[in-house]
């Protein structure tokens, strides 16, 4: 998947280290993204983590977040948040940046990390995540590990949904315990 060009659809709206150790049961399985074999990051993504190592440093924090109500509002409101902030223009060369006023969908899904990040949630449960979508495009979300399961932050919609009922068909995550190494989605 290096140097891949992520072709994003614009948004709509203006425990992982742990589960990567041992073997997960069924509601684990159902509930976060099963992580598999080591595989290669998006090339962009690379070229992002050495311009901007403060993203990309190994986590020392949990690997999921309590889903409290407090949570959830963060998570929620950091979604649509950015969702409205950015404006939704394609890359004529696949560059992945933050904080930005236009950008695809890894642009979203990068801001959202750090916003998250400064409000206080932990690196290892907020993970970078490269799926095709129904339309057969391939697209980055955020998945933010929970108490409840993987929850997915997408442009592409206003809420915050579980990975399982995303109509997203997964292809690579980040590893919690290091977001610069990425893991092929089990199936």
């Amino acid at each position: 998947m290096a140097g891949l060009a992520l072709l994003c659809v614009p948004a709509l709206s203006s425990q992982a280290t742990a589960l990567e150790a041992r073997p997960m049961r069924v509601s684990e399985r159902a509930s976060h993204v099963p992580a598999g074999a080591g595989a290669l990051a998006p090339f962009p993504y690379i070229q992002f983590c050495l311009a901007n190592a403060a993203d990309c440093q190994t986590s020392k924090g949990p690997a999921v977040v309590e889903w409290t109500p407090a949570n959830r509002a963060l998570v929620q409101t950091v979604n649509l948040s950015v969702n409205r902030g950015i404006r939704p223009v394609k890359d004529a060369v696949d560059t992945w940046r933050a904080d930005v006023a236009q950008g695809d969908c890894n642009d979203y899904a990068l801001t959202k990390r750090r916003a998250l990040l400064r409000k206080g949630l932990p690196a290892g449960a907020l993970r970078m995540a490269v799926a095709t979508t129904a339309e057969g495009e391939w697209h980055a979300v955020l998945v933010v590990s929970t108490s409840a399961g993987d929850m997915v932050l997408d442009n592409r919609f206003g809420q915050v949904k579980l990975w399982s009922q995303t109509d997203l068909h997964w292809s690579t995550i980040a590893s919690a315990a290091d977001p610069r190494v990425w893991r092929a989605v089990a199936r």
